[in-house]
């Protein structure tokens, strides 16, 4: 009689290739760089729409096709990075996103627009973020530290934020919005040596890594488990509300009569308390079940978005909202990347957390386009905001069922001799 066939964890530590220091570094200034320069693309909506004389919907479609164009492309920079190494993926990215800044500079119509500042900068960014960073920490550090190392690096991308914006905001209102964009390009080309760092010793000799599973039985998998597709609707609530006040949050307080600099250091709050937030919950994934934090954090925004309403519009009312959605921002890039690594492996990281970040950009695409459009046709923006808490009490109840249990699998049968 033969034994039971014995079952294998979806998750096992990895063994780590690149010292630890070095990836954590190399990783954070990459995402500083590529989050740092896109936060800031809300200061430009006013100037660029005046210089043309575009309607806020024509630059705000054109950010939408970026965000959905960061989410389709990230699934496929996910399974090359999986497949042949972050670092070809990364530097390629860095180039990219150096043209797509020009291009946006160049851009005389809605159409150009849509895709230098839309396709070109969308593929750019999931290139160089965290779909593609997070495959490579995954893979070298072990799983004990897994959630923390994922909380530094988007502590980075918040620092990036509190960072450039401001620097953003100083180069528009001392170079123009069409020059701060060329000196932005350069900026980004500094990504492609940094990403030298990331450049994973078993691939360096242009190997590709032997995998147990295709991309194709990866994805299979993922969605017949209910975790993972509660995960990507809490994710698509992410996107929605992120993206909506990043892009109309300075429109809106200049439309209430704030001077411009208000939007700039709100901006800039919400980088630098993302900062916190993003280590907090990567620290508290080592040590709590991640769906409770993301659910934590998803009711929180629906709350802080209320009383921000309600109160009266003040610059103290802004930073304070600022900050307290700021310590929520991008908490939940760590817990729901860290999760999907724990309950599906690191094999295929990058290219399951690209499609889980697939929809949260389709909430991004949504966010900011209908923030745009309803605007357009209502004169207001109080139709997305309510919408957003809507979302957020929504994002909250989804993310409680989920299992955090990793996947087993049957090992495969090698053939006898």
């Amino acid at each position: 009689m033969t034994s039971p066939t014995p079952l294998v964890s979806a998750s096992p530590s990895p063994r780590p290739a690149l010292p630890l220091v070095q990836l954590l570094a190399c990783s954070a200034l990459i995402v500083t760089l590529s989050m740092g320069i896109r936060h800031g693309f809300g200061l430009w909506l006013q100037p660029m729409t005046q210089a043309h004389g575009w309607t806020r919907a024509d630059f705000s479609l054109a950010l939408a096709i970026q965000n959905i164009s960061w989410g389709v492309t990230g699934i496929f920079a996910g399974m090359l990075a999986d497949r042949f190494g972050a670092f070809r993926v990364l530097a390629g990215g860095a180039v990219l996103y150096a043209a797509g800044l020009a291009g946006m500079a160049w851009s005389d119509t809605p159409a150009m627009l849509s895709l230098t500042a839309g396709v070109l900068l969308g593929t750019a960014q999931s290139a160089t973020t965290y779909a593609v960073v997070y495959g490579v920490i995954g893979r070298n550090v072990t799983a004990e530290t897994r959630s923390w190392a994922m909380g530094i690096t988007a502590a980075a991308g918040s620092f990036g934020q509190f960072l450039m914006v401001p620097v953003e905001g100083w180069m528009i209102d001392r170079l123009g919005w069409q020059a701060s964009l060329f000196w932005l390009g350069a900026a980004a080309l500094l990504m492609a040596p940094l990403a030298l760092g990331l450049h994973e010793p078993r691939l360096r000799s242009g190997a590709v890594a032997a995998r147990a599973q295709t991309a194709g039985q990866a994805l299979a998998e993922a969605f017949r488990t209910p975790g993972f597709l509660l995960l990507m609707a809490g994710y698509f609530v992410c996107g929605f509300q992120v993206v909506f006040i990043g892009v109309h949050m300075p429109s809106y307080l200049r439309d209430h009569g704030l001077p411009p600099q208000v939007a700039s250091y709100a901006l800039a709050l919400i980088g630098l308390f993302n900062v916190f937030g993003t280590y907090l919950s990567g620290s508290l994934g080592q040590r709590m079940a991640k769906r409770h934090i993301l659910a934590c954090i998803y009711f929180s925004r629906a709350v802080a978005i209320t009383i921000f309403l309600l109160v009266p519009l003040s610059a103290a009312s802004v930073y304070v909202f600022a900050a307290v959605i700021g310590f929520l921002w991008l908490s939940t890039v760590p817990p729901t990347n860290a999760l999907v690594a724990q309950i599906f492996g690191v094999e295929h990281l990058s290219m399951l957390g690209g499609m889980a970040f697939f929809s949260h950009q389709i909430g991004s695409f949504l966010g900011v386009w209908l923030g745009g459009e309803l605007y357009d046709r209502t004169g207001s923006y109080q139709i997305v905001w309510l919408i957003s808490i809507a979302l957020g009490v929504l994002a909250a109840l989804v993310n409680l069922p989920i299992r955090e249990a990793p996947l087993v699998r049957a090992p495969r049968v090698q053939p006898s001799a």
